[in-house]
């Protein structure tokens, strides 16, 4: 295995239904729990659009998938405008810090942009998301369910003008709120 910190060679392609078990496993010992895997399967089928994405590292018995990234659609606001929200990625506790999330964050960012979709939102940590082009939502008009998750709701604008028209309340799938 790599150094901590450092890049580790992988492949990206979409979720297949056979990588459910081993994406599943990933999301529970990433979060040391099973919400984040009980959320996926919940929204899987569910949803449309999805984009869900598997990274995958080159073993000497073949290719292990090593981490997951999910994307889902949310509302926006009275308009009840279309945009996506990244969330879940995990990445195997054993491949952690080496760039993984980092690369499923960015090609998910670009499926989303090439699927015409030019606004996502993330719940997510601070210190991480920005250095994808998130940006804090709440300078934007924009919040999800109150302003005690400001601090970390964050809006990437993949096209230029995207966020015309956009305001309000972020209303994601009610999975999210299941237990």
């Amino acid at each position: 295995m790599t150094e901590p910190n450092q890049a580790i060679p992988i492949r990206v392609r979409p979720e297949e239904p056979g990588d459910h078990d081993r994406v599943r496993a990933i999301e529970t010992a990433a979060f040391g729990q099973e919400a984040e895997a009980r959320l996926v399967d919940r929204l899987r089928g569910r949803v449309s659009p999805e984009v869900s994405l598997v990274a995958l590292t080159a073993e000497e018995a073949g290719d292990e998938i090593v981490g997951h990234i999910y994307f889902s659609p949310v509302r926006v606001g009275a308009s009840r405008k279309l945009a996506m929200a990244l969330g879940p990625v995990a990445v195997d506790p054993v491949c952690q810090k080496q760039s993984i999330g980092s690369e499923l964050c960015r090609r998910g960012l670009e499926e989303c942009r090439a699927l015409g979709h030019p606004v996502v939102f993330v719940l997510g940590h601070p210190e991480y998301y920005p250095r994808f082009g998130f940006e804090p939502a709440s300078a934007h008009g924009l919040y999800y369910k109150n302003e005690h998750f400001a601090p970390a709701f964050f809006v990437a604008v993949l096209e230029a003008g995207a966020l015309a028209g956009y305001s309000g309340e972020v209303e994601y799938d009610p999975a999210f709120d299941e237990t």
